[in-house]
This record gives structure tokens, sequence and C-alpha cells, in this order.
């Protein structure tokens, strides 16, 4: 309403109107007095940051809705409609969208609430109080009571003292929230006592306060006007809270300005009173030639319609002619069969015929008779020896396969040729925990409302999968509760309201072998600060070659190098399949990846020597000069090389002999697979999810995602994908 972006202050003046002596009718603004969320009149509403006014208990209901689809495990609301308040879907779908973003609410630690506003359809961040950080529309509030009023004046309201029978009420105390008759109005407001000076106002239902208290600080009133948050605050929360580095401005001032907005803006509208008018002509003669149009486009769309029908009607009459042409057929042979078999009974047909025959005495006569009789009965008796139907019962080659007519028939919509077709990025789409897909359209202009978009798994075996959609109003959309170790299908369309493009090229994404494994960097267990530089989030690592380094290369010999500088995920790993990813600088000279148990922890980081033998490498397990000597295929830690952007396969006695095909490009984003139930652990390409090597380890104790750089040289720990990563990739 447009009440929400007027500051309410003071509150004890009240609204012009509220008074007695002044009545005011109020007549059109039904539109403005009613709830986006509950469809009905605004009770207690309440202004959300977005400056829209929601019923404070629709804003209650919500967010109960959305702790319930946290408890559901984020499907889907257990409560998606309540007897007052009418969720839309699309509020549901963003409803399910925030509760599987990964961000649930933990005791220990304070996260602001996102408020889906039926509104503007956003999802609104309420802060760390939440629903006690809104402020009250009282204004609003007495606006709807005076239309519920004017809509109810045959209704009057009963005064609160009387003695049955109550009498009608001719005054509203603001101060002792009650109604009252005349005669009770004297006796308990005495004259000459605090009570006379109580402000009253016509009978009203609607009570609100004399000041205007803050949510934030609940004992100060509010004196202030933040002109960034548009919303009053008081002085404690300039001087030390949420609206200390805001502009802020008296609350007289403020209500001095915006009222003088208000008032120039209105006189404005109203001194354009005939143009609305021209243009109030204009849209009625729009909606009749809208009307008029819609039935010509029904009337098309039906014939188009019946012409498919009769197609269909015709290709059905086809077929049936022919399954019945074949049944007779087949029923005509199978007929005479049955009528030949019948004849070889006792004195029936040619057995009953050849027994007459037999009766013939006449030796030249029966030799006639009796040569072409034995042809048949030879036949015959072959026939019973190799019995086989004259036809085919089962009318399998009369299957109609429509698969293919009814996915064209199910993409049947409005094609237009101005609507682009989206098409999918598959450098900024990725599938890690979750899958993230982005699309975009050619052109320079998005002509599409909204988009929809579709996927499935590729299962082998089955030609034809069910597909899954959502419908999406930006260009990327997070999907979530997909199968590990699986291929999907993507594919977009774009819509303008009933219009829809061709669908987009299919994508196929797989995704990891295993559940994505998080964990930060330690920062603590054998961090060396000097050589290592860990970011504030402690998700990136970097390998500082500076002034240590070169002191460290006075005791460097010929063959010799320095020693390799380890550090380890904040989170071990006993039991299951883990799959975590990251991503190492293309200018690293030297990084070592892979999986440490606990009990050779202590052996990387304490080390004491500064220069390492290269007859002792820390990553082979053994002290050997040659890695093909000895090869333990269970090692409690298992590292890999990288670097110079390329991947080394270890030497093993299963690795190829010829150095050249153990060298691999380096792909953009690595992964780790371990499988401590099997003890094994696998190197991938998680742009493909494509295994490079895999090797046994020994999982007897806890494991460790394990790094190691020397020079320069940086990992970083790959994101989880959540919704609001899709959003802020949006705005990108």
């Amino acid at each position: 309403a447009a009440a929400a972006a007027e500051p309410a202050g003071g509150g004890g003046a009240g609204m012009e109107g509220d008074r007695l002596e002044s009545p005011v009718a109020i007549k059109g603004i039904e539109r403005e007095l009613i709830c986006p969320a509950c469809k009905e009149l605004f009770t207690h509403p309440l202004i959300l940051p977005c400056q829209h006014n929601v019923c404070h208990k629709c804003v209650k209901e919500i967010l109960f809705a959305f702790e319930d689809s946290f408890a559901d495990g984020g499907s889907e609301s257990s409560n998606p409609s309540s007897p007052r308040i009418k969720i839309s879907s699309s509020s549901m779908d963003r409803i399910d969208r925030i509760s599987r973003s990964g961000t649930k609410r933990n005791s220990l630690t304070p996260r602001s609430s996102l408020f889906p506003c039926p509104g503007c359809q956003r999802d609104i961040d309420l802060g760390e109080r939440g629903i006690n950080g809104l402020f009250r529309n009282f204004t609003l509030e007495t606006i709807v009571e005076r239309y519920r009023q004017a809509a109810r004046a045959a209704i009057a309201i009963m005064c609160d003292f009387c003695k049955p029978p109550p009498q009608e009420s001719t005054k509203s105390c603001m101060d002792c929230s009650a109604s009252y008759c005349n005669e009770c109005f004297k006796i308990h407001h005495p004259w000459g006592t605090v009570k006379a000076q109580h402000e009253y106002v016509g009978p009203t239902t609607n009570f609100r306060p004399k000041i205007l208290m803050c949510p934030e600080h609940e004992m100060e009133r509010v004196n202030m006007y933040c002109e960034i948050c548009r919303r009053p605050v008081c002085h404690l929360c300039k001087l030390g809270g949420c609206h200390a580095n805001h502009r802020v401005t008296t609350m007289s001032t403020a209500y001095k300005t915006l009222k003088e907005k208000l008032s120039k803006d209105i006189e404005y509208l109203i001194s354009k009173e005939s143009q609305v008018k021209a243009h109030i002509t204009q849209l009625d003669l729009l909606l009749k030639e809208t009307e008029c149009n819609s039935e010509r486009a029904k009337e098309e769309a039906s014939h188009s319609f019946d012409k498919l029908y009769h197609v269909l009607e015709e290709k059905k009459s086809a077929a049936l002619r022919a399954i019945e042409a074949s049944k007779n057929l087949r029923l005509e042979k199978l007929q005479m069969q049955a009528e030949e078999y019948q004849g070889l009974l006792e004195n029936n047909g040619l057995v009953g015929y050849a027994q007459e025959v037999l009766k013939e005495t006449d030796q030249s006569c029966f030799v006639q008779t009796a040569k072409q009789l034995h042809v048949r009965i030879q036949k015959a008796t072959e026939s019973l020896k190799s019995f086989r139907p004259a036809a085919e019962t089962t009318f399998e080659d009369f299957v109609v396969d429509i698969a293919k007519q009814e996915e064209i028939l199910g993409d049947l919509s409005f094609h237009s040729n101005g609507l682009e077709i989206p098409e999918i990025n598959e450098e900024q789409s990725r599938m890690y925990n979750k899958a993230l897909i982005s699309w975009e359209c050619p052109g320079k202009t998005d002509s599409a409302d909204t988009y929809v978009l579709e996927y499935h798994k590729l299962n082998r075996g089955e030609e034809s999968a069910m597909w899954q959609e959502t419908e999406v109003c930006s260009k990327s959309k997070v999907i979530s509760d997909l199968d590990d170790d699986s291929s999907y299908a993507f594919r977009v369309r774009g819509y303008k309201g009933s219009i829809c493009s061709p669908w987009s090229r299919e994508v196929i994404l797989r995704t990891p072998p295993a559940p994505v494994f998080s964990f930060l960097f330690d920062d603590k267990c054998g961090y060396n600060s000097e050589h290592l530089l860990l970011n504030p989030r402690r998700t990136s690592v970097e390998s500082r070659a500076g002034f240590p380094l070169l002191l460290g290369s006075e005791r460097m010999q010929v063959g010799c190098y320095t020693t390799l500088d380890y550090i380890i995920g904040d989170t071990g790993i006993a039991k299951g399949k883990h799959f975590w990813a990251f991503q190492v600088e293309a200018y690293s000279y030297l990084v070592k990846v892979g999986v440490v148990s606990s009990n050779k922890i202590q052996k990387l980081f304490h080390n004491t020597h500064d220069v390492t033998s290269p007859r002792y490498e820390q990553d082979s397990g053994h002290d050997s000069g040659s890695e093909d000597a000895f090869f333990d295929s269970a090692q409690p830690f298992t590292l890999v090389t990288l670097g110079m952007k390329k991947f080394f396969i270890p030497t093993t006695p299963a690795a190829p002999k010829d150095p050249a095909s153990r060298i691999l490009p380096l792909p953009s984003c690595l992964g780790i697979c371990l499988d401590c139930d099997k003890g094994k652990v696998g190197f991938y390409d998680a742009g493909r999810m494509k295994c490079l090597y895999e090797c046994e380890v020994d999982c007897s104790g806890i494991m460790y995602p394990a790094f190691a750089l020397m020079g320069g040289a940086a990992v970083h720990l790959e994101e989880a994908v959540t919704a609001k990563y899709g959003e802020y990739h949006d705005d990108i």
C-alpha cells in the first residue's frame, strides 16, 4: 500500500480524520487494502524491508511453512495451505528453493531469515530478529478500519462496560483501548482526573499505541528516519546499531518531506484526470479487442486440432482395417486346417472315404483310386507328425509405436519465431554437490518472461525416461537430490505468456562418484605460516617463495631440493565414500594432493631436515633409490604430483613403462574420491567426472585430505553449489 513508505511518526496525533468530529468517507480503495497473501483485508499489517505490507498472521504462517519444509527434508512444505492463507505455487517453489539452499538454522550461530514476499515475489532478508524486527503499519491499519466501518455502517460497535444488554458505543478511548457509551464514558473518565485527559475517537476496534516504539530497542521510541533503509529508527540504532553508517534525518523533516512529495504526486494525478479517463477508454477498447482476438485464436487452434483429430481418425481406421483383414485371413487358414484334421477322425472325411475305398473288391478299380488317395493319406500322416498351426495367433506386428509422436505432441505449443532459443552455457554450468545450470539467449534482448528447465537421468537400457521440469524466472537454476555417479541430460526453453521457444540443445553432465565432502584448510595442525598463506575463509592456500626460501637455499647441494610445505583438511573421514574437488593454479610449479592417515600426520609435519635427498620421496611411503624396486599397494597415505600444467601418474608395477604416457594435461578442476570401506582412492578430472588414476590405500586410521606445495603454487577448494550461488551468478 502507499502508506508503507510513509514513516509512522509520533503515533499520538494519529491520522487526520480519526477524530470524532471529522469522519472521512472511504470509497474505491479496496485494492490497496487487500493482503497479497490471504487476499483479504489487512489485519495488523507489517511493513517488510521491500516496503510491501503483509498481515502479521500471514507472515507467521508463511514462515511456519518455511520451517516445516526444513523438518520435512526440504522436499515440500508440510502445510502448503492453511484455512486462512493462500500461498501460490510460485511462492511454495521459492520456499522449497530456500529450504534446499543448505543454510539451515543452527542454534549456535544466528542467521538472517529469508522471507518469500508475496507482493514482489522476491526473497527478503528479515535480519537476525526476523518478524520481531518489522514495524506494524498503523497508518494502513487505521485506513482499513475506516473502510470496514464504512462497509458495515449498519453494524454498531457495542460498549465494553454496559451491563447486558450492552448499549451502542459512541466513543473509543485510545489510552484504555476500549469503547464506551456516553454514560459509561463519564463513569470511567470523571472530570478532574487523569483519565479525563485520555484521547478519544469515534467508535473503533483499531487501537494503536500513542507512541511508536523501536522493534530493535523495545524501550526506545523512534525519533529518526533512515533514508537508506526507508524506515523509522531510534537513537540507539544510529549510535551502535545496523544504521550507524546510514544517512538519517529527523522524524519531523522526514514527515514534512514525504508528505510534500505524496501531496504533489496526488495533485499531479488529479490534474491528469482527463488523461487517465482517456486511457481507461482506450483500455476498454483493448479489452473488447482482446476478447475478439482470443475467440479468433480459439477457432484457429480448434481448427488445427480438428486436423490432427482427422489425421488420427484416418490412421486409426486404417490400422483397425488392417488388423481386421489379417484376423479374417488367419481365421480362414486355421478353420481350413481344423477341417482337414477333422477328416482324419474315424468315419469322417478323408479317413471315412479311405475306409470305403478299402471295401472295393475289383483290383483294377481299387488301384486306380487308391494311388491318389494314398498320396493324400501320406501328407496327412506327415502333417500329424510335425504339427504347425496354419497362422500365428499373436498380433505383435500390429503394435503401433507412438513414442516419438507422443513426445512431439507433448511439446505441442504456441511457437513464435520472435522468441529466441536459449542456449545452456556449459562453462558457467557446473555439477558438484548440486547441479547449477545456467543459460543465455543469443540475442541482446531477452524476450522470454519465464523459462522451463527439464532434466532426466540417463539410464542404460532405457530408451526414453520421464523428464522432470521446473519453472524458472531467472537464467540459472540449482537442481538438488541427484543420484551419485550418474549422467543427466538438461534442456531449457523460454516462455512469453503461452508462447514458447523450441527446446535448447541437450547438455549432459555427470554427478560426482560419491557424496561431496566439505572441509576447510586446517590453520593449526602443522600449518607453516612463514611459507604458506591462507585466505580468511580458509578455502585457498598459496605457497610464498620469498625470503625464508632463499635462506634455506644456502644448504642446498647438487641434486637436492627444499622440503615440501604440507597442509591438511580440518575434518577427517572414518568410513564411507566421499568426494571433494579443488583447483590448482596454472602457474604452480609443484603441488602434491591426496589423503593421509592420522597415524602419519606427525611424520609429515615434524621433519627435522631442511633439505631432503632425492633418494627419499615423502609421497612414496618407503626409502629406496628406485621406486620400482619396492611398491606397497596399501600405503597409509597416497599423494600424486601436479605441476607445470601436468598431472603425473605415480610409478607403480601396473603403470605404463613409457614416462611420456604417465604425464597427462592438468584438468581445470581436480577431484579425489576416497572409499574407506574398500580401501581405495581415485583421482578425477572433476569437469568430466573421469577417473585418471586409482590405487589402494590403508584406511585403518582417520583419513584427512592432504596437500603439499613448494615454490610458487596455489590451491583453491571448490565452492559448494547453493541457491544463493545461482542468484549471485545471475547478478554477474
